[in-house]
Order: structure tokens, then sequence, then C-alpha cells
């Protein structure tokens, strides 16, 4: 018998056995992370670099009741003692530090689950698939809002042509972050650092527009060929895009915008989608996530949620408490740490990555391609189609 790689050794019938890089208790991101991978049962954090800051990561150890021997003060000691260890290792660190990260754990054969963004720009776009042709290795995106039971019915009544055929989407993700004052301080809420600098794609695509792109193909399937778009700034942090408006044409001529924003006062998270096609359309808001909203072209409008008659929100999975009693983000969160977990079992028995509810480096370049289109849209004022982007701004 050759070699077991860490794959191999490990046993599908326990708990996944997972790593952070990041996501320490003082961060946003790390807690929901821990919370929802634990929900169900299919994952146990073991291990960690959780923060640069050594006590920081020793404190969420034991706040999460990790064994302070399997904290490390540097990522690298983490991987390099971990690698055999662990199912997967989650990315939570700022975009930036993630290229090198990704690549390291390839490297060493550890499956990876990323936050998103995957990363800020198609050059480390490309870094990262030539590491995983040479490196192959199970590589997973947390687009999280599909986890949402009502997202997952509205795909499927889409897929059971219920709507006829699309039209047009408008999608929207309206934040207030950079406009709003500190209630206690009197002052602005201040971004981490990194989320204050554009790169060649700007920061605002990777924060919330990559959710929107997802979201579109996620229900529809369908993929774009040209865009337009216009960029603007309405905040004091001079230099940055905050607001974007783009207009969306599809392969089989599907129209759609999306909008995002981190300047529009009065939407904490305002991310609204709105589908529409010959039979009838459909609104979910995230502020009323039980909720879906069909229109009829015969004038009825119906009003989904978990308790309806439903193709798949009334499964058992989708259903941890009965409906009236909301889920929400953490859950949503939770369906898709179940569904990696699925797809990294099967991933080891076929070496194949195929569950249509995990996402990976595919689909992360064509959001990448897209808002690389909509910056040349945004400077030339003209129509961009995706397949005339220069070689250098396409994988």
């Amino acid at each position: 018998m050759g070699h077991l790689t860490a794959l191999e050794k490990l046993d599908n019938t326990s708990p996944l056995r997972l790593g952070f890089i990041g996501g320490g208790i003082s961060s946003a991101i790390g807690p929901t992370h821990f919370s929802a991978s634990h929900l169900d049962g299919r994952w146990r954090l073991v291990a960690g670099y959780f923060s640069r800051n050594y006590e920081t990561s020793i404190a969420t150890a034991n706040s999460w009741h990790v064994s302070q021997d399997r904290v490390y003060e540097t990522w690298q000691n983490f991987i390099a003692a971990e690698q055999g260890n662990l199912d997967a290792v989650v990315i939570l660190a700022p975009t930036p530090n993630h290229t090198e990260i990704i690549i390291e754990l390839l490297k060493s054969k550890v499956p990876v689950i990323c936050e998103k963004p995957l990363v800020a720009s198609l050059d480390e776009a490309r870094i990262i698939q030539q590491t995983i042709q040479s490196s192959p290795g199970f590589l997973a995106v947390t687009y999280n809002y599909s986890g949402y039971p009502m997202i997952r019915e509205l795909q499927n009544r889409i897929k059971e042509d219920e709507l006829g055929q699309l039209l047009k989407i408008h999608f929207e993700m309206p934040q207030e972050g950079f406009l709003r004052l500190d209630a206690a301080s009197g002052e602005a809420v201040k971004p981490q650092s990194w989320r204050l600098i554009d790169g060649s794609i700007p920061t605002i695509c990777h924060d919330l527009g990559i959710h929107l792109h997802h979201l579109a193909y996620f229900l529809t399937g369908k993929k774009i060929e040209k865009t337009n778009a216009e960029f603007s700034n309405h905040s004091s942090h001079q230099d940055l895009i905050d607001d974007i408006m783009m207009w969306l044409e599809y392969e089989d001529g599907m129209m759609g915008s999306f909008w995002m924003s981190k300047s529009a006062l009065g939407h904490r998270n305002g991310l609204k989608l709105r589908v529409y096609g010959t039979k009838a359309s459909a609104e979910w808001l995230q502020s009323e996530p039980e909720e879906l909203h069909i229109s009829q072209n015969d004038g009825t409008k119906v009003t989904l949620d978990r308790a309806a008659d439903a193709l798949v929100c009334s499964e058992p999975r989708y259903n941890r408490y009965k409906a009236g009693h909301p889920s929400g983000f953490i859950e949503a969160f939770a369906n898709l740490y179940s569904d990696i977990a699925d797809a990294l079992i099967a991933y080891r028995e076929t070496g194949q990555q195929e569950n249509p509810f995990v996402f990976g480096l595919d689909h992360s370049i064509q959001g990448l391609e897209l808002f690389a289109a909509a910056v040349k849209a945004n400077n030339s004022g003209q129509w961009v189609k995706l397949s005339d982007l220069d070689i250098e701004e396409k994988i």
C-alpha cells in the first residue's frame, strides 16, 4: 500500500476537524464561522492561529475550548504542525493575506475553506489557479447568503419554471457604514484599514458585489455577457469607491442590475433580490428572510414561509425549529458548512468537487472578470463584453 495522504488518514464518521487562520474573538467574522460550523455537529474546531496577537489567540482558544498546545504564533507554524491532523482549514485573515496562505495549504494537501472574497485581483487568482493545477486540492469559498432556505426555495421554483422565462433581475445590497456615526461617540464608524484601499477592482466589489454576482448565478444559472457601470464616492473616504450601479445583459437576453453601496443611510444591510419572469415575479429581503413573495400573472400574490407547501424549505435540514421562529444569518452559514462537509467527504471518495451548493475558484474568477469589465465600463462610459477583456484581464 502506498503512502496515505492526510485526507485518507482522517475518519469520515466523527465531526470533521477544523482549524482557523484568523477569526479570533476580537473579529466580527470569526465567531460567526465558529458558531455556524458547530451548529449541526458536522465540524469541531481543534486548532488555530487566531490572531497576530498571541494573547488574543490564547483568549480565543480558552473561549472556544481549544487546547492551548494547539494554538500557534504564526500561520506557517500552524500549517507545518497541523497539516496531517485536520480535515480542513478556514481562512479568516484579511483578504490581502489570502493568496500566500491558500498556496501553502494547497501545497501541504490541506483542504481549504476561505471566507469571501477568495482574492482581490485576477493576478492573485492566476497564481492560485497555477498552484491548484500542480497541487490539486479541495477549495471552497463561503458565499453564505445562498444558504438561506428561501433562497434555495426560489432557486428550485425557477428551475421548475414557475416564473416562466426570466426577463430581468434587480439585486441590491446597500449599507450605511461609511456615513453612519457611532451612537456613543458621535464620530464616524472606522472600517478596517485594508477595506479603505481600492486596488485594480474596487474593494466594495469584493465586500458586496461578489454576493450579488453569486446569488444571480445561483438562482438563474445564467452567465453575464456584458456590463455597464457607474462608480461613485459619497463619503469622506476620498479616492475610494463607495457606491456602484451596474447594468447587465445575460447570455439569453435577460437583463439585470446590481446596486451596491457603503453610503446609503438607513440600510444596515439592505440585501434585496427581485426576479421577474413571464409567469411570475419573486422578491426576497434579507431583513425578512423567512418570507418569499410571489406575484403571479393572474394577479395572485402569495407569501411563502417554511410552513408553506414548499419544494425545498420544508426539509428537516432547514427546520432546526418550526416555522414562526425565524432562521437567520448564522443558520444560513450553518447550512453552507453542512454542504461543505458533504462536499469534502465526497471529494475524498471521488476526487471531484461537485456539490451544487459549494463554489470554489472558477466561480470566484467569474466574479473577478465581471468586476474587471465593470471597471472598464465605468472608465469608458460604454458597455463592455466580458469576452472582449484583454488577456491580462481574464483567466
